[in-house]
């Protein structure tokens, strides 16, 4: 008799996960999956393309409905999860229909935050996560005449950059000194700035947004020193949370996400949890690739594998922001004892800052040419030596193509 296997959640996580299971033992489980969102499965990477006009909606889903139908997985759609009964193994959807299953398998991802400031539950405030949020967003860039979109992580500056794109007067507003901190260095914080700024983004640094003002709608951002910037919609892109509430109300730990060892188990027998709401060694990963790495271990365990183990993921992004390439992994600002080899090209915008301690690689920063971006993360995961390779690096990386 075959397990009942029971995904929460049908984002890239998810999917991936399925995928392994059927490409390993298509037989051992009955599936259902449940998911949020009318939507099945999609590409979320790609919805800052859709938001700009460059990438059609369908071309982001991975599977129509035949691929589950084909692989006898039941797949519910626009329904959520409610409560577990995790002793009982009982999930209650919002539809009022119960569930039994033998494991669970969280793939609940993550939602944006909405920071609790005055004015924030204003009509005309907007949040940049999922397909909808697109539809609404573009819905947004035909009728408001200028937006502001608070937040200079990633999220922020790629709805901006969409919304730019769609035609729409865009200001971009961040609280700290440059764009995405916790990815580039200021060099090459400040590209990014200008491609941004050439989209005809205008972009404020160093000021922190109070509150959001207006009585039937968002008509400005006021900020911490008084000032203030008129607007007819606001974008909140200021980060994202992991969906744990279910399995928290369920006794299963959690912390910033739902906690899991190095075979994605929870706290609880017969739990796991896989991508953005899963926390590994103190760690919630809202990239793709530990995702997709996690997906892969857990379809190894589920299948019988005694030596599948997640070791963790040195944090990197490689991605385009404001229609420029960047990449950076590892320590990228340094420190003692720390080294720096640099290389700009400003005609052609191509920027690297490579940081060595003792040797060994253990950051780097990649503008506008992000092409050794994986064979450079794998020399900071090595830790080998860099001997005479060292002199090369910010020109190319030898054996590329084996490193990727």
């Amino acid at each position: 008799m075959r397990a009942k296997l029971l995904i929460i959640g049908n984002g890239m996580a998810s999917v991936r996960f399925t995928e392994e299971l059927m490409a390993r033992a298509p037989e051992l489980y009955d599936i259902t999956i449940v998911g949020a969102e009318l939507s099945a499965g999609y590409n979320r990477v790609l919805l800052s393309a859709v938001l700009a006009g460059d990438v059609a909606r369908d071309a982001l889903i991975f599977h129509g409905p035949g691929w589950y139908a084909e692989n006898s997985i039941s797949l519910i759609q626009g329904c959520s999860v409610v409560s577990l009964d995790a002793a009982e193994k009982r999930a209650a959807l919002d539809d009022g229909r119960v569930l039994d299953f033998d494991i669970c398998v969280f793939a609940t991802g993550s939602r944006a935050i909405r920071l609790p400031m005055p004015g924030h539950q204003l009509p005309g405030v907007l949040t940049f996560r999922d397909l909808d949020d697109c539809a609404a967003l573009e819905k947004m860039a035909l009728a408001a005449k200028s937006i502001a979109v608070i937040g200079g992580g990633l999220l922020g500056i790629e709805a901006a950059y969409g919304l730019a794109k769609r035609g729409a007067r865009v200001t971009l507003v961040h609280v700290m000194n440059r764009l995405m901190e916790r990815q580039l260095d200021a060099r090459a914080a400040a590209l990014v700035k200008r491609a941004l700024e050439r989209k005809g983004v205008r972009v404020l640094l160093e000021r922190q947004t109070k509150s959001i003002l207006g009585e039937s709608r968002a008509r400005a951002l006021q900020f911490a020193d008084g000032a203030q910037l008129a607007c007819d919609g606001a974008v909140m892109a200021v980060g994202i949370a992991a969906n744990s509430d279910v399995a928290a109300k369920a006794g299963i730990g959690v912390n910033r996400g739902i906690l899991v060892d190095d075979r994605m188990a929870a706290t609880v027998p017969g739990f796991y949890a896989i991508g953005e709401c899963a926390e590994h060694r103190h760690q919630v990963h809202g990239l793709v690739e530990p995702a997709y790495a996690q997906a892969k271990v857990l379809a190894r365990v589920l299948t019988g594998d005694m030596e599948a183990a997640f070791p963790g993921f040195i944090a990197s992004t490689n991605l385009k922001a404001s229609g420029i390439s960047v990449f950076s992994a590892g320590n990228f600002l340094g420190g003692e004892g720390c080294k720096f080899i640099t290389f700009e090209d400003r005609a052609a915008r191509i920027y690297k800052r490579l940081v060595i301690r003792d040797d060994r690689l253990i950051g780097a920063v990649l503008v506008g040419d992000t092409s050794d971006g994986l064979a450079l993360r794998a020399l900071i995961t090595g830790g080998a030596r860099l001997g005479a390779s060292r002199g090369q690096l910010a020109f190319g990386v030898p054996g590329r193509a084996e490193a990727a």
